[in-house]
């Protein structure tokens, strides 16, 4: 059974920094594709990063140069560092495996984590 499991969210202020995890289990994790999403209240999900094997690393606009997706096989662990954070980066993150690739991102995804909270306050 694949699991993704979202950690070390938290409150910061604007322009501090946090580190996301997603520890990956039963998934070919050393292959395709898995990204960084987020949703805020009242607001659509939009993806944030993207990593897949044979392309590389996507970023949204509103993250380039402040954001990094990497991955350590050897741990099964997707992270996002996040740097320079402003109070509109305030969402719940998820990470997601799938496969394929699309606009920077995945074709589909296949496997979700249950997310974790990041709040940046002025």
């Amino acid at each position: 059974q694949v699991q993704l499991v979202e950690s070390w969210g938290g409150s910061v202020q604007a322009g501090g920094s946090l580190r996301l995890s997603c520890v990956v289990s039963g998934y070919t994790y050393s292959t395709n594709c898995m990204s960084w999403f987020r949703q805020a209240p009242g607001k659509e999900r939009e993806g944030v990063a993207s990593l897949h094997s044979d392309v590389g690393t996507y970023y949204a606009d509103s993250v380039k140069g402040r954001f990094t997706i990497s991955k350590d096989n050897a741990k099964n662990t997707l992270s996002l560092q996040m740097n320079s954070l402003k109070p509109e980066d305030t969402a719940m993150y998820y990470c997601a495996a799938g496969e394929g690739y699309r606009r920077g991102f995945c074709y589909e995804y296949n496997y979700w984590g249950q997310g974790t909270q990041v709040t940046v306050s002025s």
